[in-house]
């Protein structure tokens, strides 16, 4: 009687037990340096002590839940042409300021006024509505930074810059923005 055993099964068997083998192996010590003739003027040298093989990133902290209060004027340009300048004054969650222009190399531009906007949220992110639009603009805060998106503002964009539209990043501690 001959057993037929499939391929594919044996060869992900052979395949796990390498794998499992391969890990269970104790790691080998490196090789010993030569001993050194040491001369009283040397000082003697201690072991690093080892890096961490992972470094922990600081992860941004949750949204806080009290009223936003940031003004800033601020312009940037990054290295592609793609430039922005924004005008934003907010005090105690409510907007009296916001102005956006954007301009995206090859792509057209995007211009943002209060004027056509109405302010529908103030807890915790402010939400700008815009009057004649689905366009939405959200403003909110974590730690210095101060985020402001856009979303579903096509008509606010000549050409195809509405899909190539990034939220604008505004600091607190210096007022620049990117």
């Amino acid at each position: 009687m001959v057993i037929i055993v499939p391929v594919k099964r044996t060869l992900y068997s052979l395949g796990l037990a390498a794998l499992v083998a391969a890990c269970a192996a104790p790691p080998q010590a490196p090789p010993e340096a030569p001993a050194r003739e040491s001369s009283p003027a040397a000082a003697p040298v201690t072991p690093a002590a080892p890096a961490s093989p992972v470094a922990k990133a600081k992860k941004p902290g949750p949204i806080p839940t009290r009223a936003l209060n940031v003004t800033t004027d601020c312009r940037f340009r990054d290295e592609s042409g793609y430039s922005a300048a924004l005008a934003l004054a907010v005090s105690e969650a409510r907007v009296s300021r916001f102005e956006a222009n954007i301009d995206i190399p090859k792509r057209g531009s995007c211009k943002f006024d209060l004027r056509n906007f109405r302010q529908t949220r103030e807890l915790p992110i402010v939400e700008l509505q815009h009057t004649r639009d689905a366009c939405v603009v959200r403003v909110w805060e974590q730690g210095e930074r101060v985020t402001v998106s856009f979303d579903r503002c096509r008509k606010m964009c000549s050409g195809t810059a509405w899909n190539h539209l990034w939220p604008i990043l505004a600091d607190r501690r210096d007022g620049s923005c990117g």
